[in-house]
């Protein structure tokens, strides 16, 4: 089943967000080869895809899991999780609709 992990980061975490990023990428990536990535990415702080210094303020992921359990154990691994960049982390089901 698809399950979406939207984190939401803490304020002023930007640093350790980029300082975490190649270990966060890395486990996508893995998520990616074993075909179960449906889409990643981070939503800016303000609106331009290049937010500079305002940063971000959290990310979305949406992949396949065998259980909600799962999503949330992987969701707990991840390094933004683990370097303090996200505050919150909320692991729902997903059901893709469209396209």
């Amino acid at each position: 089943m698809l399950y979406m992990i939207l984190g939401e980061d803490a304020p002023g975490t930007l640093q350790a967000r980029l300082a975490a990023r190649p270990a966060h990428l890395a486990r996508l990536q893995a998520l990616i080869e074993e075909g179960r990535l449906i889409l990643a990415g981070p939503c800016p702080a303000i609106d331009s895809p290049d937010p500079g210094p305002a940063g971000f303020s959290g990310s979305l992921i949406v992949a396949e899991f065998p259980s909600l359990a799962e999503a949330e154990s992987w969701a707990a691994g991840d390094p933004y999780v683990t370097a303090g960049v996200f505050a919150r982390v909320v692991v729902k089901p997903f059901k893709r609709v469209l396209p």
